[in-house]
């Protein structure tokens, strides 16, 4: 007798186990186990719910800012649209001319909002320069474009060497300097040569 309840114990918790590894899955004819409802995504990198990107164009830098973020949009980042490297460092004091994406794309909130940006009392461009990339095997063209544009772009192992075109002044805030002259010229194959730059303030025309 106690070898039957032995082994009808041992079904009954057989059984019992079964129930409780059931796969929640939802089938036909089922609900499936409540849980937390995921937003619509579409496919990317980037993650978050889906909203269409407000206009910031024209707008004060930090006024842009603190409304993209009321917007759902916190993650932000500008530039000098005037390709000059300047930092944003007092918000206020900059524009926007430029935003990427564009006002009314469908975008993730995750998404990168990056603004050009260039000084209140400045015009913007036609054409946004954007940040500068490194130089990629060649010297790059730098006449007309500031000197730190010239330096963030070149390896950061190249030996530069600067001269004012005009009055013979130390060269020390390079965001507010353009190059004049460049040695080697644009195309030459960058093999660890130095480089010289003869340069003047903006906007101070070259001689």
């Amino acid at each position: 007798m106690r070898t039957h309840h032995v082994i009808a114990a041992l079904a009954i918790a057989g059984a019992l186990t079964l129930t409780g590894c059931q796969d929640t899955t939802a089938s036909p004819g089922r609900p499936a186990a409540s849980g937390p409802t995921a937003t619509a995504t579409t496919p990317g990198t980037s993650g978050g719910p889906i909203r269409t990107l407000p206009d910031f164009v024209g707008k004060g830098l930090q006024s842009a800012q603190d409304e993209a973020q009321a917007a759902g949009f916190p993650v932000l980042k500008s530039h000098d649209a005037l390709g000059r490297g300047r930092l944003q460092a007092m918000d206020r004091n900059w524009k926007v001319c430029t935003q990427v994406p564009a006002a009314g794309a469908a975008v993730h909130t995750d998404t990168t909002v990056d603004f050009g940006a260039v000084k209140l009392d400045e015009t913007c461009p036609a054409q946004d320069a954007g940040t500068p990339a490194e130089a990629a095997g060649s010297m790059p063209d730098f006449i007309g474009k500031s000197l730190k544009t010239a330096r963030t772009t070149l390896p950061s192992n190249t030996s530069i060497s600067v001269k004012d075109a005009a009055q013979n002044r130390v060269v020390i805030q390079e965001t507010n300097w353009k190059v004049c002259v460049q040695d080697p010229a644009a195309g030459t194959r960058l093999t660890g040569q130095p480089v010289s730059f003869t340069v003047v303030k903006f906007p101070e025309d070259c001689p």
